[in-house]
């Protein structure tokens, strides 16, 4: 199934609005929109592929066998609802309209008598349907089913061909591994996988913070509209690869290019006559954070409130080395690796960059040496809003959603990742993004996943405290 896409005036209007910032206004020209398609019903064999999304259910006894004719209610967005019947031989699965998320409802009264739902299980579940990809809900019923403190219904996510792994159809649900040895390789596996996804935070982390941590080497600024840059490339890849339709390498090229110009055009527009009036740091970062403000509600205007996948695709897993990402984290990751190396030959063998970091170093001394610090500057705006524009297109990419604050969820990990390796370092923005990123992601094996962030911002106050300049940062001598 296909949603339809928005109308082109529509679609003009959001992308005018972003371009406004870099008085570059585009004229887009969408390919017609496509037919909606009313819902199919499928009745216990749906199969998903790229333009169907499947949800499947199913109820299982004490033994894990499935229990047959019971009535199961499958409702969505816009007033979508079906009724289907389990059966004793597979999964009952419907395909539904769009993507999103769907309640699965079991009705009680068409259990059999001799396995009621246990006191206090859900009889409520939602699943998450997906192109491509089959979204199960399973209800454990009996005398001998789990007790409500442990999950008596399960939400999994399960691909078509090629897709991500199959899950498990209830044989063996919520089976725990036993025996000492047991545990303890399942938790040396657990931590090679989390270590696995630091990497990946890190990587695309130190992609957004090395253009953060340039502005503050040549500038002296604290860019608090750094993280929105980092969303608007998320968001601008979603209305072009999604919405507009064009190639996922189209897309991203004209993404980067757009954010590019909102980094030139802020420069020539904000910062050089701020620069050229001697206007004190303190106030220019006043201004960054009514920047930051802006660039959110236009986030919103441009993709809403919600969040928003930029493939619309199932993500189809890939095990390297014993770690289990999708296949798009881990060419998000070799496009960092190749990115961040190729801003370490820039900035140690070209012209410019060995010019850029004489401005970093001392400002006066590079001019007297014939060095246009604001042409530097002018370079290092566009090089660091175009590289946080292509770490929150392969950040929505790899995490599979965004929404508008993804800038200000992660602004001040980067704070933090550019001041645990050193400020006005770029390469101390690596070490401390890869530092800050397996921080996070490892602390989720001890604490709740909602305090992980906090990890990462207990780190950053234990290095203002015993080393204020960073890992690869330099004592400022005081008086």
């Amino acid at each position: 199934m296909t949603a339809d896409r928005p109308p082109i005036a529509s679609v003009a209007r959001r992308i005018l609005a972003a371009l406004a910032i870099a008085a570059a206004p585009v004229l887009l020209t969408a390919p017609p929109a496509a037919a909606s398609v009313d819902a199919q019903t499928v009745a216990t064999d749906c199969q998903p592929d790229d333009s169907t999304a499947c949800v499947a259910a199913m109820v299982l006894d004490e033994e894990n066998e499935r229990v047959a004719d019971v009535d199961l209610t499958i409702s969505g967005a816009s007033g979508f609802s079906e009724t289907i019947t389990t059966t004793a031989d597979a999964p009952a699965s419907i395909a539904v309209p769009d993507v999103g998320r769907y309640t699965v409802t079991i009705d009680p009264a068409t259990l059999p008598d001799d396995l009621p739902l246990p006191d206090g299980a859900p009889t409520e579940l939602e699943v998450t349907a997906q192109s491509g990809a089959t979204a199960r809900a399973a209800f454990r019923v009996g005398a001998g089913a789990p007790a409500p403190s442990t999950p008596t219904a399960t939400a999994t996510q399960d691909a078509g061909e090629g897709g991500a792994p199959a899950v498990d159809d209830g044989e063996g649900v919520g089976a725990a591994p036993e025996g000492d040895a047991s545990k303890r390789a399942l938790t040396l596996a657990q931590v090679w996988q989390q270590f696995g996804s630091g990497i990946r935070f890190g990587l695309l982390l130190a992609l957004a913070s090395i253009g953060l941590n340039l502005i503050f080497g040549t500038t002296g600024l604290s860019n608090f509209a750094h993280g929105e840059q980092f969303a608007l490339g998320a968001a601008l890849g979603f209305i072009f690869i999604n919405q507009v339709g064009m190639p996922l390498w189209l897309g991203a090229l004209v993404t980067i290019a757009i954010c590019g110009l909102t980094g030139l055009a802020q420069d020539a527009g904000i910062w050089r006559p701020l620069r050229r009036r001697n206007t004190p740091i303190m106030q220019l970062m006043i201004v960054t954070i009514g920047l930051s403000i802006a660039l959110q509600y236009l986030i919103q205007l441009l993709i809403g409130g919600g969040s928003e996948r930029i493939l619309s695709s199932n993500p189809r897993p890939l095990t390297l080395a014993g770690v289990t990402l999708s296949t798009a984290s881990w060419l998000s990751m070799v496009v960092a690796i190749v990115c961040i190396v190729g801003i370490a030959w820039f900035l140690t063998r070209t012209r410019i960059g060995r010019a850029t970091r004489a401005v970093s170093d001392n400002p006066a001394l590079a001019a007297a040496t014939g060095i246009d610090p604001d042409k530097i500057v002018r370079v290092v705006w566009v090089m660091a809003t175009s590289f946080a524009a292509l770490a929150g297109l392969m950040w929505g990419i790899s995490y599979g959603a965004f929404n508008w604050q993804l800038g200000v969820q992660l602004l001040l990990l980067m704070f933090a990742a550019v001041t645990l390796g050193g400020l006005g370092t770029a390469f101390g923005a690596l070490v401390g993004s890869i530092l800050i990123g397996l921080v996070v992601e490892l602390s989720n094996l001890v604490i709740q996943s909602d305090l992980r962030y906090a990890s990462a911002l207990v780190i950053l106050i234990l290095v203002l405290l015993f080393r204020p300049q960073g890992i690869l940062g330099r004592r400022e001598r005081i008086g």
